[in-house]
Formats: structure tokens, C-alpha cells, sequence
């Protein structure tokens, strides 16, 4: 009885020490695939990382800062070059194809979130939590122009332009859709991509009013592990809840 009471005792080391092992290879193979994505994509230009990195991250998270930038107007100097109207922070995650998270955290709390058939707002300070059905208004929100799919060629023209800020930049230009009645849908006039090391790290978005806006994003992890539950939300009870079509 003892023998066999120490050997289960053995075995279930053995597993456990297995399954720490097993662990740890999972991580490191995770990290070494995402380091030869960057290095890969180190020389390349902006369209081409831009590219890569849209075909091989399946998961990612990180950090972003989202501003919204405005010309000076007649009375203010001129030369201070665009002004910072409302500035929001906070983490995003997505999961491809179409499930992301874009939790705005700073100065208010706020939630995006796109579980693959709907797009969901939460905004914890009026409590109120709106569900539409994804479509073009899931199209035109930023997060959804890098995370939401698994090719942008299929909807852009990549162009590779000009670097700065120790980026290269491409810009999206959405392709014509000969069945579209008035050109593309989008509310953006001019649409680019900052990329450094494989990694996009600015998002520039231009209306027809001029209006900028600008989405930073800093440290980016790719293709990690993501629970189920990331992209699902339930609204609290006593929660005001819209649908929209």
C-alpha cells in the first residue's frame, strides 16, 4: 500500500513538473515567434509591415492614447501647429477576425466592444450600455481598421509615404466598390498607419472637416492568451439598455 501511495505521489510530480514545462515552452515559443515577426519586418516599409503584422497576429494587447486635434482657430497663434481638443487613455485587446476591446479608462470610463456579431458602448457614468449590429459602424471606429481583419488589402490600397517621428507611414486608401452608390462609406478623408519595428504604432485619421484624429499605441504584445470571456459583455443590472439597428 505504501509503495503504491509513493508512486502516485512520484507520478504526480512528474505531471506536475510536465505541465510547468510545457507552460513555460508555450510562452517562450510565443515570445521568439513575436520577436522574428519584428526583426523580420525591420527593414521593410511601412506598407509591408503593415501587412505582416495584420497576417500574423492573431491576439494582441496594449496601450493607447487617443486625441482629438483641431486647427488653430483665426484668434489663436498660428504657429503652435494643431490643438489638442479632448484626450482619452487606456488598454485595448483583439482577437481576429472582429473582436476587440477598446477599454478607455482615462479621464472617464468607457468601453468598445466587438464580440463579432455586434458592436457594444458601455459608458459607465451615465450607465448605459448601446448594442448595434456590426456593419459599417463597426467599419469606421479605429480600432476596427487595425484589429478587425484578417487582410486590409482586401478594402485598402496600401501606399507607402513619408517617415517621420521615427515611423514609416502608409496610407489606407479604401478601394472603390463598383456596387456602391456614392463611393466609400467611410467618415475619413485620408487614413495612415505610423509602423516601427512590425509593431503600428500611430493612427492618423482625417474627416472632412479637418478634423484629426490621433491613436498612439505603446506596449504591444502579440498573439498572447486571451479568456473567452475578454469579448463578451453583460450589462449590470438597473443598466439603461439601447439597440440600434
Amino acid at each position: 500500500m505504501a509503495v503504491t501511495v509513493k508512486f502516485c505521489i512520484a507520478l504526480l510530480n512528474k505531471v506536475a513538473i510536465l505541465q510547468r514545462f510545457l507552460s513555460a515552452f508555450v510562452v517562450s515559443a510565443s515570445l521568439l515567434f513575436s520577436v522574428n515577426i519584428i526583426q523580420a519586418a525591420e527593414g521593410d516599409g511601412g506598407a509591408e509591415q503593415l501587412r505582416q503584422f495584420v497576417r500574423n497576429s492573431k491576439t494582441a494587447e496594449g496601450d493607447f492614447v487617443q486625441q482629438q486635434l483641431r486647427a488653430p482657430k483665426a484668434n489663436e497663434p498660428q504657429d503652435k501647429g494643431l490643438k489638442v481638443v479632448r484626450q482619452t487613455q487606456g488598454h485595448f485587446a483583439f482577437q481576429r477576425p472582429g473582436r476587440f476591446v477598446w477599454d478607455t479608462q482615462k479621464p472617464f470610463e468607457q468601453k468598445l466592444i466587438a464580440d463579432g456579431r455586434q458592436l457594444i458602448l458601455w459608458d459607465k457614468d451615465l450607465n448605459q450600455a448601446t448594442f448595434r449590429s456590426a456593419g459599417q459602424a463597426l467599419a469606421s471606429t479605429p480600432a476596427a481598421i487595425l484589429f478587425g481583419e484578417s487582410s486590409l488589402d482586401q478594402h485598402f490600397d496600401l501606399v507607402d509615404g513619408e517617415e517621420r517621428l521615427g515611423m514609416k507611414w502608409v496610407a489606407l486608401v479604401p478601394k472603390k466598390d463598383p456596387n456602391a452608390k456614392g463611393g466609400n462609406d467611410l467618415p475619413y478623408t485620408k487614413i495612415s498607419v505610423g509602423m516601427a519595428n512590425g509593431l503600428p504604432k500611430a493612427l492618423e485619421l482625417i474627416d472632412g472637416l479637418g478634423s484629426v484624429v490621433l491613436v498612439t499605441l505603446d506596449k504591444i504584445q502579440l498573439n498572447v492568451s486571451l479568456p473567452a470571456n475578454r469579448f463578451t459583455f453583460t450589462p449590470p443590472a438597473g443598466a439603461e439598455v439601447l439597440r440600434l439597428n
